[in-house]
């Protein structure tokens, strides 16, 4: 994209005013897309994106721009133009630029621009088919599939040159059941930093389909769930995305760092009950929100943030680590050379306890079984949330018994951590996508099937 002695020339332009950091962020991405409504294709479309982002760190400043024209005289404009955020004399030299260079951990066996459009399709029909043949209450079957090849050149003032490629896939399968007026619509997602084998070798498209159709059906012929205050058992996978939404994103430097989170100065305190150690983990092979290196070009690493319900770290970008005294490790992140990187998640996930689900189910006399979850809306603040549960199924006795509609789960994140009482030994993790102040970026949730010991549940329901 650019050669070595010309990214030493730009660099050196970034610390002309006194800046003591500056990168550039060199991106080159092409994706694909296509959509299946009731089995025939409405969209097939690709594109590539191409361009440069360029950041100077002053202390606690910082400023960042970009552009899409990356020829060496646009690029000196835009350095120049950004140095003139700072009033200063330069105090700093560029380092010697040399590649880092780490073991790549995830790499496409089957590229998917190898494998013809007509056969990805193929494959796609074959989850239709699945998914409308289950029941004629089926009205409609929708699948996305998107892919997409990233990658990324970074060098700094520090002397770093990092290169990454990140092969990404992701299908998402909805089936909406009708009858009458009546309509509930269940989905499924999987993906994965991987190529097209993923998809032929690790993900069964029949089966997750007629799963997705049969919960559908499953909900359209359920009960209004009851609205009470009682256990809610998250199931394991999906379940996840109250941690992350809810305990997760105050758990960034980007709160962190400005007090902005409810666990701001809480290392090495009691946050979670003792039945909870929760992981951000960038290094996951194949992992859907994996890396070799974060978006500074530091490595991706394991990071625990809560053990046994005391809190171990945060998640660091080198930025605001500045404020907190603290060096980035691995979790900086953004969607594309269009957005300012910052602290994000990658693959954060609630690990393995003792029980089992059987004993989770076995031991609750009353409450509620939230087998899926849909949307929600959390206040990073307060951490105070509420989701919707997609599957839901009340559970007696220790018996899951009948199927719930319409329930929503009600709560504050930290709260919840506290009220954690069994967490079982079936750790699952599931896709989706993050939108914060960096953009949209492919991130892992997950868990284990766990149950909150109570847990304010809304419904139109009666007991």
């Amino acid at each position: 994209m650019i050669s070595k002695a010309n990214a030493a020339k730009i660099l050196d332009v970034t610390l002309a005013t006194g800046a003591d950091f500056g990168e550039l962020f060199f991106e080159d991405t092409t994706s694909t897309s296509m959509r299946l409504e009731n089995g025939e294709v409405s969209k097939v479309s690709s594109g590539n994106e191409y361009g440069c982002g360029i950041r100077i760190l002053k202390n606690d400043k910082c400023v960042y721009g970009y552009t899409n024209d990356i020829s060496m005289k646009n690029l000196m404009k835009l350095a120049n133009t950004l140095k003139d955020s700072f009033d200063g004399t330069k105090t700093c030299e560029v380092k010697p630029l040399k590649e880092v260079k780490v073991k790549a951990k995830h790499v496409a066996k089957i590229p998917y621009d190898s494998v013809p459009i007509e056969e990805q399709l193929e494959y796609l029909k074959k989850g239709f088919k699945a998914a409308k043949d289950y029941d004629p209450l089926i009205d409609k079957v929708d699948i996305n599939f998107s892919t997409s090849n990233q990658k990324v050149v970074i060098f700094n003032t520090d002397g770093k040159i990092v290169k990454d490629t990140r092969c990404r896939g992701r299908l998402y399968l909805t089936a909406i059941a009708k009858k009458g007026d009546q309509m509930q619509a269940n989905g499924v997602g999987p993906g994965a930093q991987k190529g097209f084998e993923f998809f032929k070798d690790e993900v069964d498209i029949e089966a997750i389909a007629k799963e997705c159709a049969k919960a559908a059906i499953t909900m359209l012929n359920a009960e209004e769930c009851p609205s009470k205050v009682m256990p809610v058992i998250l199931d394991n996978g999906f379940g996840g995305v109250i941690f992350h939404e809810a305990c997760g994103h105050p758990l960034e430097a980007s709160a962190v760092s400005k007090n902005l989170s409810i666990f701001s100065n809480k290392l090495g305190q009691k946050i979670a009950s003792d039945v909870v150690s929760a992981i951000d983990d960038g290094t996951i092979e194949g992992g859907w929100g994996s890396a070799n290196f974060d978006d500074e070009g530091n490595p991706t690493y394991r990071n625990v943030l809560i053990k046994d319900g005391i809190l171990q770290n945060y998640l660091i970008d080198n930025f605001n680590g500045r404020a907190m005294n603290r060096e980035g490790n691995g979790a900086c992140r953004r969607e594309s050379y269009k957005n300012e990187p910052t602290s994000r998640m990658s693959n954060t996930f609630i690990d393995n306890g003792k029980s089992t689900f059987d004993e989770i189910i076995a031991s609750t006399k009353y409450g509620l079984y939230a087998k899926s979850l849909g949307g929600g809306s959390v206040n990073p603040a307060t951490g105070d949330f509420n989701f919707s549960v997609s599957e839901g199924y009340i559970v007696e006795n220790g018996k899951i018994t009948k199927p719930v509609k319409g329930a929503t789960l009600i709560g504050n994140g930290a709260n919840v951590l506290l009220k954690i009482d069994m967490v079982a030994n079936n750790l699952k993790r599931a896709q989706g996508i993050c939108g914060a102040s960096s953009g949209s970026i492919p991130v892992d949730v997950g868990q284990p099937t766990l149950r909150v010991s109570s847990m304010t549940v809304g419904g139109r329901g009666g007991n």
